[in-house]
């Protein structure tokens, strides 16, 4: 049994991405690092809406900001963010695509990169 601490953060974790600009956001960055005004042009947002979430996000310590000048560069902060959207993801195409569930134990079938949802 994970510990309270794990259990709330877990939780904000998943608090913060039950919104689908953030997890375009975090998509757009897991494919690199990125600024706010291009973000919200990949995510179709306003860019004061995307720095609003990006704030969210970096407090949560899903994502890392790096100055450069005036300008800040955003990147997803680490490997785990790339799982957890994976996992989200690839969830998600399987409900959509009503597919079957993997056989009992089976949770790897999904690891190999050609299979990730687009």
């Amino acid at each position: 049994m994970p510990n309270e601490e794990q259990v709330h953060l877990a939780a904000e974790s998943f608090r913060l991405l039950a919104d689908p600009t953030r997890i375009k956001i975090l998509w757009a960055l897991l494919q690199g690092e990125s600024s706010v005004a291009c973000l919200a042009e990949l995510v179709g947002a306003a860019p004061t809406a995307v720095s609003q979430h990006l704030a969210k996000l970096r407090l949560a310590g899903l994502v890392r900001g790096r100055r450069e000048g005036t300008f800040v560069y955003y990147s997803a902060a680490d490997v785990h963010v790339r799982h957890l959207l994976d996992e989200a993801l690839f969830h998600a195409d399987h409900a959509d695509r009503d597919l079957p569930d993997h056989p009992s134990g089976d949770l790897s079938a999904h690891a190999t990169a050609g299979s990730r949802p687009s």
